[in-house]
C-alpha cells in the first residue's frame, strides 16, 4: 500500500526509469533523423532563445505535452520504444540487489510471514468448502422439486405458479393484451386438439443450448439424447476426505445408453505449492475422472465409421476400408484426458483439461444453482448487460471524438 508523500527510489535498471530513457533516447532519433530539416543559424538560435526567456512555466508544460504527442505518434519512435519495453517483461528491477544485507535478510522474514498467511487462507478455503457442503443440504430439497416438476413428476399449485411481474413485464403484457385475445380462440382449438405436454420439456437441453460456453459443445447429435436429461447435481466429498466434488447427470430410460447416471468427479487442492507458494490464489481443480457410458449398439455418437479407399502399391488395385474414429460430441465430456503421475502434459491435453475445468466449474457455480434463469435468458442478459455498457460508454467516446473533430477549423474529413 502506498503512503501519501512517501519517496519511490529508483534504481539503474528499474523498468519505469528504462522506460523514461527508452523515451529520451527515442527522442534523440527522431531528433537526429530530421536534423538537417530543423538547423537554424546563430542569429535564429539567438532569437528562440528571447523568446524561451519570456515563456512562462506554463507554455513549457505545453510545448512539451505537444512534442510528447508528437514523438509518440512517429511509428519509427513507437517500434523503437515497443522493443525496449519488451525486453524489460521479466526482468527484476534491481531493486532489492541493492539493498543492504541487514535489509535483505529482513524482507525475507516478511515473506516468511506471507507463506504462513498462505497457509491460513488455505485453511479458509477449506471451512469455506465445508460451508458450501453444509448449505448444499439446505439447497437440494429446492432443487429436487425443481426436477420432479420438470419431469412432470409433481404439478405445481396455482400459488406456486403465480409471478409478480415487473413493471416493463407488465407494460409488455398490457401492449400484447389485444394480439392475445385474438389469438385466444385459436390457441384454445390447438390446445384441444393437442396433448397436454408433460412438465417442462427440453428444459436442460434449451439452458445448454442459451448458454456459449455449453452450446459450442453441442453437435447436432446430442440434441436428441440430452432431451432425455432430467437433472443435474452437485456433490461433495465427505468430511474429512480429500476436496472434491462430482457432477451427476440423471437420464431418463432412452434408446442411446442404458446408464440412468452420468458422473464427472473434479479434484481439488487447497494448499500451497511448496516449490512456489506465493502463487496459491483459493483451491484449484488437480484433474478429474468421467465415467464408462454404455451405449446401445450403433448409437455411440462419440464415435463414426469412415470409409477409406487405399490403393495397392505393387498390385494397383483399389479396396475400401471401413474405420472407426472419435467423434465431436458433447458427450466426450465424460471421458477427459488422463493426468499423469508426473503431471506432465502435452499441449493439446493440457488445453482440452483448461477448457473441461472452466465448464465444470461454470456448471458447478452458475447452471445448477441458477438453471431456470438460463433456460428463460434472463442469467444471459443480466451477464450481457454489462458488456453492452462498456459498448455504448466506447461508442459514446468515439462520438465525442468525431464530434471535436468536426468542430475543428483544421479538421479534414477521410476519404
Amino acid at each position: 500500500m502506498l503512503t501519501v508523500g512517501a519517496p519511490r527510489y529508483f534504481s539503474a535498471s528499474d523498468p519505469w526509469m528504462s522506460s523514461r530513457r527508452t523515451l529520451l533516447d527515442c527522442t534523440e532519433m527522431a531528433d537526429m533523423d530530421n536534423k538537417d530539416q530543423t538547423e537554424l543559424d546563430p542569429a535564429d538560435m539567438e532569437d528562440v532563445e528571447d523568446v524561451e526567456e519570456e515563456e512562462t512555466g506554463e507554455d513549457v508544460n505545453t510545448k512539451a505535452r505537444q512534442l510528447t504527442v508528437q514523438m509518440m505518434q512517429n511509428p519509427q519512435v513507437l517500434a523503437a520504444l515497443q522493443e525496449r519495453l519488451d525486453g524489460l517483461v521479466g526482468s527484476p528491477s534491481g531493486y532489492m540487489e541493492s539493498l543492504p544485507k541487514v535489509v535483505k535478510r529482513r524482507v525475507n522474514a516478511l515473506k516468511n510471514l506471507q507463506v504462513k498467511c498462505a497457509h491460513i487462507e488455505a485453511k479458509f478455503y477449506e471451512e469455506v468448502h465445508e460451508l458450501e457442503r453444509k448449505y448444499a443440504a439446505l439447497y437440494q430439497p429446492l432443487f429436487d422439486k425443481r426436477s420432479d416438476i420438470i419431469k412432470a413428476a409433481y404439478e405445481p399449485t396455482d400459488e406456486e405458479c403465480e409471478w409478480k411481474a415487473d413493471e416493463e413485464e407488465e407494460l409488455t403484457v398490457s401492449k400484447q393484451e389485444d394480439m392475445k385475445e385474438k389469438a385466444k380462440v385459436e390457441e384454445e382449438k390447438k390446445d384441444e386438439e393437442k396433448e397436454d405436454p408433460r412438465g417442462v420439456p427440453d428444459f436442460w437441453l434449451t439452458v445448454f443450448k442459451n448458454v456459449d460456453l455449453l452450446s459450442d459443445m453441442l453437435q447436432e447429435h446430442d440434441e436428441p439424447i440430452l432431451k432425455h436429461l432430467q437433472d443435474i447435481k452437485v456433490k461433495f466429498s465427505d468430511p474429512d476426505q480429500p476436496m472434491s466434488f462430482t457432477l451427476e447427470f440423471y437420464f431418463e430410460p432412452n434408446d442411446f445408453f442404458t446408464n440412468r447416471m452420468l458422473t464427472k468427479t473434479y479434484k481439488m487442492r487447497s494448499e500451497p505449492d511448496e516449490a512456489d507458494p506465493f502463487s496459491f490464489d483459493g483451491p484449484e481443480i488437480m484433474g478429474c475422472t468421467g465415467c464408462q457410458i454404455d451405449w446401445t449398439k450403433g448409437k455411440n455418437v462419440t464415435l463414426k465409421t469412415i470409409k477409406k479407399k487405399q490403393k495397392h502399391k505393387g498390385r494397383g488395385t483399389v479396396r475400401t476400408v471401413t474405420k472407426t474414429v472419435p467423434n465431436d460430441s458433447f458427450f466426450n465430456f465424460f471421458s477427459p484426458p488422463e493426468v499423469p503421475e508426473n503431471g506432465e502434459l502435452d499441449e493439446d491435453s493440457e488445453a482440452v483439461l483448461a477448457a473441461d475445468f472452466e465448464i465444470g466449474h461454470f456448471i458447478r457455480e452458475r447452471i445448477v444453482p441458477r438453471a431456470v434463469l438460463y433456460f428463460t435468458g434472463e442469467a444471459i442478459e443480466d451477464d450481457d448487460d454489462d458488456y453492452d455498457e462498456e459498448g455504448e460508454e466506447a461508442d459514446d467516446e468515439e462520438g465525442e471524438e468525431e464530434a471535436d473533430e468536426e468542430n475543428d477549423p483544421d479538421y479534414e474529413p477521410k476519404v
